[in-house]
């Protein structure tokens, strides 16, 4: 397995596990109380910043064990999942500035953009995953 596809599948592993953990946070807490009145900020600000300290720590250590030798073949498919995934970080900022034009409550605008993050994510990882894995035509 290639370097860049293990790093790979560190960073979209943690992105489903990190948002995963903040939505059982988000909607244990709104057992009693309507969704958007949750504080969300601090789960969202840990949740973040674990995910993006975690895949650092992970990947600095993979890279210590095994050699980051990158191809023209993994530059290509790193690319190609970046594009792919950077589509998701636009759908969902347009979306939020039409709910912040719509002047809807901050929790569903922020929510809109953690999401897109981790579509972009989860999307941009998993194309990286199946070129690796059923080849890649650009």
């Amino acid at each position: 397995m290639a370097f860049e596809q293990k790093r790979t599948w560190i960073a979209t592993v943690l992105a489903v596990l990190t948002y995963a953990v903040y939505l059982m946070v988000i909607l244990g807490r709104a057992q009693n109380t309507a969704l958007a009145s949750v504080s969300y900020v601090a789960p969202m600000l840990w949740t973040l910043g674990a995910g993006i300290l975690v895949t650092i720590v992970l990947s600095i250590a993979l890279a210590i064990f095994f050699k980051d030798e990158k191809d023209q073949r993994d530059r290509e498919i790193y690319r190609f999942g970046e594009y792919v995934g950077h589509a998701f970080v636009v759908i969902g900022a347009v979306a939020a500035l039409g709910m912040a034009m719509a002047e809807f409550d901050h929790f569903w605008i922020a929510n809109a953009i953690y999401l897109a993050f981790f579509l972009s994510a989860l999307v941009g990882g998993v194309a990286k995953l199946v070129a690796y894995h059923r080849g890649f035509q650009w």
